[in-house]
């Protein structure tokens, strides 16, 4: 009679570690925690092991009770398991069939050989040994038939080329993670709704004491996340390959801090024309065309020097001189200078060559 106490314990096992196995490889919780790969699939080898020790004890049991319970668990697992092998998007998912192939198969032969046979086959020795060889020799197989890229052993040892980390470059769109948000209730993110052109850095700063995270909600970060993000830490986004829409996000640690990222269609440049004759300083002369213009914040504005001279867009005026904010530097006849305005605020500016050049741009 089999050990009912092993075997009980052995098929919930394995059906927990199929089940998860399922979730993992199919996607449905890609990101929820990378390492519940590693552990559902030593969740199901311990249970393989509990069952396999649970049938040897004893023999195979002939109880209907017995009989009936194994084949409903070997149902629900083999389900599980045909799920986890078809429906999944992991490129190991035939080496993984081979391992448990060769798993499975020498230890239900052995089984049989160690009930029937017990002086020609010793159940402890013989299983260890001879699928520890059959494995060996299973996974050099698929390392052989296999294609490269489905197999877990590189075939060449090559050495690696640095990689060169690339600095995502484009506006900067500024949130805040304000402080004491780790109370429920409390503002979080600032702004809590983020209307973002696409093609703009979105820069989360932890201005709270304790550590927080930005991940996307509705796939538990596989769009975006930001890890732990410790007090003062920034987390940059790029979000030329978003596509344009709402994204919901949060922080796993507290998850009543929830917030909206917008990604919408970015917005046409607008221009400002350097015409010609804007060297001169007579009446009715147009420098700046147009000298003042409103905006929205995200807008580009483009400056186009149609004149036959050099001219520069640099922000401050005349008296006090370039306030930093942006700079042309020399635009030679036919050039442009694009500038993206993030921050509302009204922006004056002037060409340095010709200070009597002076424009407007108010950001609202």
């Amino acid at each position: 009679m089999s050990n009912w106490d092993l075997m009980m314990p052995g098929m919930g096992l394995t059906a927990i570690g199929l089940a998860g196995l399922t979730l993992s490889y199919a996607g449905i919780a890609h990101t929820f925690i990378d390492g519940m790969h590693a552990l559902t699939g030593l969740t199901m080898f311990v249970g393989l092991i509990f069952l396999a020790a649970g049938i040897l004890d004893g023999g195979i049991s002939t109880s209907n009770r017995a009989k009936a319970t194994t084949l409903v668990i070997l149902s629900i697992a083999l389900g599980f398991g045909m799920f986890a092998m078809t429906m999944n998007t992991s490129n190991f998912t035939v080496t993984l069939a081979g391992i448990l192939m060769a798993i499975a198969f020498p230890s239900i032969i052995f089984a049989y050989l160690s009930m029937k046979h017990p002086s020609f086959a010793k159940p402890v020795g013989g299983i260890v040994a001879i699928a520890a060889a059959t494995g060996i020799i299973m996974w050099v197989s698929f390392g052989i038939f296999s294609a490269p890229d489905t197999y877990m052993i590189p075939q060449q040892i090559g050495v690696e080329e640095p990689v060169e980390e690339i600095t995502p470059s484009g506006p900067i769109f500024a949130i805040e993670i304000l402080a004491d948000s780790v109370q429920e209730g409390n503002p979080d993110y600032d702004p809590d709704i983020a209307i973002v052109p696409q093609g703009h850095i979105v820069e989360w700063t932890n201005a709270d004491s304790v550590a927080h995270t930005v991940t996307s909600a509705i796939d538990f970060g596989e769009t975006f996340d930001s890890s732990l993000m410790n007090a003062g830490e920034v987390f940059t986004l790029d979000t030329t390959n978003l596509e344009v829409g709402e994204y919901e996000y949060l922080c796993i640690v507290h998850p009543w801090m929830v917030a909206t990222l917008v990604i919408e269609t970015p917005k046409e440049p607008t221009k400002i024309i350097i015409p010609e004759g804007a060297a001169i300083p007579e009446e009715g002369q147009i420098y700046y065309d147009p000298e003042v213009i409103d905006i929205s914040v995200g807008t580009t504005v483009v400056w186009d020097n149609i004149d036959n001279t050099m001219h520069t867009a640099t922000s401050g005026d005349p008296t006090g001189g370039g306030d930093g904010v942006f700079d042309s530097d020399i635009l030679a006849a036919g050039e442009t200078y694009e500038f993206t305005f993030a921050d509302a605020g009204s922006y004056d500016y002037y060409c340095i060559l010709h200070p009597w050049m002076i424009g407007t741009v108010n950001v609202e």
